[in-house]
């Protein structure tokens, strides 16, 4: 039960301050345009919370239904408006001012991910580093004679210095397919270049990760089996389980090194596992019955809820700090909201060609669990978190679909286009069209929430 409360509260919090920022960017260029606002509103359905006040009376509502919101605005279309407020309706304003206003969300969304990465290269980031392990026979790494221990320093000439930025340029390579170029350096300090065709990689499967697939695989350090931290609340903590204890062995087999600890608990399937352990110098047993969660590439794996105990020495040799000072980090947030941005973009592209497999949509359960599963980790993992969902959002709503604020800008670039609005039944007709294809898109993801979920 804990562990579902630390779940939902992770995802009220993101979706609440998503929304906001969303909407806040609507109402804060609707006030520029002096236009009255009527009613702002987190989430859609009846008010449960209702509080009006400032000079125009607005309405600040909670609403029923948390997937979203809105900002109500004066409008002739809406009803009857008094002659003193006609200038500040919404359909009485010029083209270029509605169009700022609508465009206003997807961008707050966009600043907030430009805003969140800041901070965090500010602060300072702790990332994995691009080190191989030994490639798997047969895979496309092995053919390339990539060797283990090897650190990749660039891909195709871009320089990496974290395994999530190698991961980002093979997936751009992936993408176009292109040869990717790997250019690596090994402990005594050899280069070699390898060359991976991924040209034949198939897109549509990009809902997995793909670089085991590749055979690229991250060289994990072999840490002592000792429990550093357990989550409150775990099957773990139930089981009697504590920071310091040195796990032997798991259903008998021994675990020389937490890797193997790590593999064993995750490929678990719904059972009780008896776990032998050291406690100063006492040879103990319990058994856990581990929970099962969602990983990244949305398969059912267990956990107990247990941390490896940090190992400073070793943690140098596998983790770098990504930090910068306060105008670069300016310009390094800026790209990589742009690259997220362009990449969502054309993921969405592949997907309408088939290109892309509509597997890759998440729904609120998934996005709900990564939520979760980001808190747990840290501060730093769930603002970049939130960064990718902001991001997502705000591309998702520039989409011109009737509904979402991409539909309504569709609308004002052929007012400008035919020098008059379109007439309002063509409007309706859109409306009820975008309704059904979001209702589509909304019933996929959840679809394949429920997939991820029964099936892994």
């Amino acid at each position: 039960m804990d562990g579902f409360l630390w779940v939902v509260g992770a995802f009220v919090v993101a979706l609440g301050i998503l929304i906001v920022v969303h909407e806040l960017g609507h109402y804060a260029v609707a006030r520029l345009c002096d236009v009255k606002i009527l009613r702002f509103s987190v989430g859609f359905g009846k008010p449960l919370l209702l509080k009006r006040f400032g000079p125009n009376g607005t309405e600040w509502a909670l609403s029923a239904f948390p997937l979203g919101g809105y900002v109500k605005m004066l409008d002739e279309r809406e009803g009857e408006v008094a002659p003193e407020d006609l200038s500040r309706a919404f359909n009485r304003q010029s083209v270029a001012r509605r169009s700022l206003i609508v465009l206003a969300g997807p961008v707050a969304n966009l600043l907030l991910a430009v805003m969140l990465y800041w901070l965090l290269f500010v602060s300072g980031v702790e990332e994995l580093r691009p080190i191989l392990a030994a490639p798997p026979v047969g895979t496309l790494a092995a053919e390339a004679k990539v060797g283990s221990g090897e650190t990749v320093r660039s891909v195709s000439g871009t320089p990496v210095a974290t395994w999530m930025e190698m991961r980002w340029e093979l997936l751009r390579r992936i993408l176009d397919h292109e040869v990717a170029i790997l250019e690596t350096i090994d402990e005594k300090g050899n280069i070699a270049v390898h060359r991976l065709e991924t040209t034949g990689i198939d897109t549509r499967n990009l809902d997995k990760d793909l670089l085991p697939a590749l055979g690229l695989r991250l060289m994990r350090p072999a840490l002592p089996p000792v429990i550093g931290d357990i989550t409150p609340g775990s099957p773990a903590a139930t089981a009697g389980l504590s920071a310091g204890d040195r796990i032997l062995a798991i259903d008998g087999a021994l675990t020389p090194n937490w890797h193997e600890v790590a593999r064993y608990i995750r490929e678990a399937e719904e059972r009780v596992l008896s776990i032998e352990f050291e406690r100063k110098s006492q040879l103990l047993q319990v058994e856990v019955t581990p929970d099962r969660v969602m990983d990244q590439s949305g398969k059912q794996v267990a956990r107990i809820g247990i941390a490896v105990r940090d190992d400073p020495q070793l943690r140098g040799k596998a983790y770098v700090t990504i930090r910068y000072d306060p105008f670069t980090a300016l310009q390094k947030s800026l790209t990589q909201t742009w690259e997220t941005s362009i990449l969502s973009l054309r993921m969405i592209g592949r997907m309408l060609t088939g290109e892309l497999s509509v597997r890759s949509i998440s729904g609120p359960v998934t996005i709900a669990d990564y939520a979760g599963q980001s808190a747990r980790l840290g501060g730093d993992h769930y603002l970049r978190f939130l960064a990718l969902i902001s991001i997502s959002l705000g591309v998702l709503n520039l989409l011109p679909i009737p509904v979402l604020d991409g539909g309504h800008l569709l609308y004002y670039l052929v007012e400008i286009l035919k020098g008059s609005p379109l007439p309002e039944r063509v409007m309706e007709i859109g409306q009820q069209v975008g309704v059904v294809m979001l209702a589509l898109l909304m019933s996929l993801a959840f679809y394949n929430d429920i997939n991820r979920l029964v099936f892994g």
